[in-house]
């Protein structure tokens, strides 16, 4: 029978599918036998905008590395349509195109020549979906990393789950341009019906976020607490919060002041560099959340975020965690030879309410978040152990826990880097 060549290159690429060992089984998701932990990462990049790797590649390392779901957020671009790239030439080059074709092979790597130049073509999520998705094992998310600014402060906001591109909305302060941003993903939830979730990334990147602007933001629930860029200040300096602080902030105004909803914290990678492995790159792997619900399907894990019913980590892993009425658990699922500390954060009715901004060399306020009490983020009670527990008194606006253990990061975003877990905020009487 005669076939033309592209019809060839389809046919192989069709059959490289349905032989692929992880190939994806018919029929919805898998149901547990209950709510199980599942594990993510939600802020992820590509050759599709400034990552260095093709995304089947990064789709493979985050499987083969025990996620059971992934969202690959590029710069404003959803992985769709027809897009060629120079085939050496390029953030990956020569190295990335050599692990690719080792990995895929010639049939599903597609070439083309153009302008004397060779390219390659990049595979979209709709391509390589059904390679990797396995009911109940492992998911992918479409998602988009909107990438905005206010002059020369860098906002970026990630998208989860979307349906369709969303460009930067723009705006004319930092607030403005986050709440233009998580309004346009709300609307494209309310238009669609399909679950999705805004949530803004790394306020400390270009010090562009304070937590006064974010805390006034309406409909944004999620940020990140936890970002493994280099790049990105988790940790702040003697001028800016570190997110902690941010959160803490937030929180406590949110629910006073504003009477607005509470604020969750992830924990992601932001990976854009996959060859080498260092804390000047931004490596896969440093961040991550865990969902707890009875599906790995979309829905059931953004309602379950949405409840606040998940964790962040950088490392530590939990067995269980339990918010009742008057009393918060934390059981971690503990290492050989490590040690645990959990803090259960927290901020009293009465809290002392003085803020004052921080002034530059000529007592003008600078634009970074403002000093506030320690009555803010109080450290309520410390526990030594794989276990702990925080009893309410009554007079608490929040309670959440940090867990910090000895064991040092592998591959730290910044050296001494020492591996930790975030859960969620628990409100009484809500």
């Amino acid at each position: 029978m005669h076939m033309n060549r592209r019809c060839y290159s389809l046919l192989c690429r069709l059959l490289l599918v349905w032989a692929a060992p992880h190939l994806h089984a018919a029929g919805g998701p898998a149901a547990s036998d209950g709510p199980t932990w599942w594990k993510g990462n939600l802020h992820t990049h590509s050759l599709w905008s400034d990552g260095d790797d093709y995304p089947e590649m990064i789709v493979d390392w985050y499987q083969k590395h025990n996620y059971q779901f992934l969202a690959l957020s590029d710069h404003n671009i959803l992985l769709q349509g027809d897009k060629w790239i120079e085939a050496t030439n390029n953030k990956g080059g020569s190295v990335a195109l050599e692990k690719y074709l080792n990995r895929f092979g010639t049939n599903w790597v597609q070439f083309r020549r153009r302008k004397g130049k060779q390219e390659v073509r990049l595979n979209t999520l709709k391509d390589f979906r059904p390679i990797f998705e396995q009911p109940g094992k492992f998911l992918l998310i479409q998602s988009e990393e909107i990438t905005d600014k206010y002059r020369l402060k860098p906002i970026h906001l990630n998208a989860t789950n979307l349906r369709d591109f969303i460009k930067p909305q723009g705006g004319h302060s930092v607030p403005e341009v986050m709440q233009n941003d998580v309004n346009a993903v709300l609307e494209q939830h309310r238009r669609s019906g399909q679950p999705m979730f805004p949530h803004l990334n790394h306020p400390n990147f270009g010090w562009s976020v304070t937590a006064e602007d974010l805390m006034r933001v309406k409909g944004e629930r999620f940020f990140e607490v936890y970002n493994g860029h280099p790049l990105v200040h988790n940790e702040g300096d003697e001028i800016h919060a570190g997110t902690d602080r941010i959160w803490d902030i937030i929180l406590t105004l949110r629910l006073t002041e504003l009477a607005l909803e509470p604020l969750y914290a992830l924990a992601n990678d932001d990976a854009h560099n996959y060859h080498k492995q260092s804390f000047t790159q931004s490596n896969p792997g440093r961040g991550w959340v865990m969902v707890r619900a009875p599906r790995l399907a979309t829905s059931d894990l953004i309602a379950a975020m949405e409840a606040g019913d998940f964790y962040a980590s950088s490392g530590v892993r939990l067995k269980d965690v339990r918010r009742g009425a008057d009393c918060y658990e934390i059981v971690i699922d503990p290492e050989e030879g490590v040690s645990y500390t959990t803090q259960f954060i927290g901020t009293w009715k009465g809290f002392d309410r003085a803020s004052e901004p921080i002034l530059d060399k000529k007592g003008m306020p600078l634009a970074v978040t403002h000093r506030y009490s320690k009555d803010i983020g109080a450290v309520l009670t410390e526990v030594k152990g794989a276990s702990a527990s925080y009893t309410l008194k009554g007079d608490e606006i929040y309670v959440r826990a940090r867990i910090t253990s000895t064991k040092l990061k592998a591959n730290p975003y910044i050296k001494g880097e020492f591996e930790r877990a975030w859960t969620q905020p628990l409100i009484p009487n809500r």
